[in-house]
Parts: structure tokens; sequence; C-alpha cells
């Protein structure tokens, strides 16, 4: 089991930064790919970014490229995003998800965190 804690959500004025934080407890070891969706209200659930075991591979929504930066560090069993130049479309719950070795999907969510960006 993998467990997920998100942080640093909040309130920011568009073009305003955050970073949110995702600490990962249990079997990190078996964490291949760990990332983040979001969920606005009335919306479906999308992918936001996500970033391999070492780092060296990452990928974003077409949405946020430019904006956001995914990390990880694995020292420290946490994976983040920044997220600068905010726009009110960012407003969500953001959720740190995780994907074990093998799967095709991502096995376990966190709690999700508030982000909301005024106008």
């Amino acid at each position: 089991q993998v467990h997920l804690v998100e942080s640093g959500g909040g309130l920011v004025q568009a073009g305003g930064s955050l970073r949110l934080s995702c600490a990962a407890s249990g079997r990190t070891s078996s964490t291949a790919v760990m990332g983040w969706f979001r969920q606005a209200p009335g919306k479906e659930r999308e992918f936001v970014a996500a970033i391999s075991w070492s780092g060296g591979s990452t990928d974003d929504a077409d949405s946020v490229k430019g904006r956001f930066t995914i990390s990880r560090d694995n020292a420290k069993k946490t994976v983040y995003l920044q997220m600068n130049r905010l726009k009110p479309e960012d407003t969500a719950v953001y959720y740190c998800v995780a994907k074990v070795w093998g799967s095709s999907e991502y096995n376990y969510w966190g709690q999700g965190t508030q982000v909301t960006v005024s106008s």
C-alpha cells in the first residue's frame, strides 16, 4: 500500500504561483510513476502532469505546458507541482497519484487539495 498526502493548496490571484507537495508513505519503492490530476466543479477529472521514478521522464497536459513543473525527491518521498502564471481556469481540487510498476492505471490517490485562483 502507498499513502499519499497533498499540501500547499490555497487561494491565489491570477498570475501568481503555488507549489503543491505530495508526501508518500508505505511501499513507495513500488511507485514507478507519480503525478497530479485535477477536478474542477462540474467537470471531469483531468490529467495534469506525471514523472517517472528516476525523474528523467515527465509529461504534462497542454493546458499547463510552460507554466507548471513537476519534480520529485525520492529521498524525501515527495513529489512537487510548481504552478506559475496561474489562471482562474486552474481552479480545482488537485490530487496526487501513483502508479506501481507494471500497472496501466494509477493505483493510489491522495485526498486532494483545493487550489483557487481569483481573477
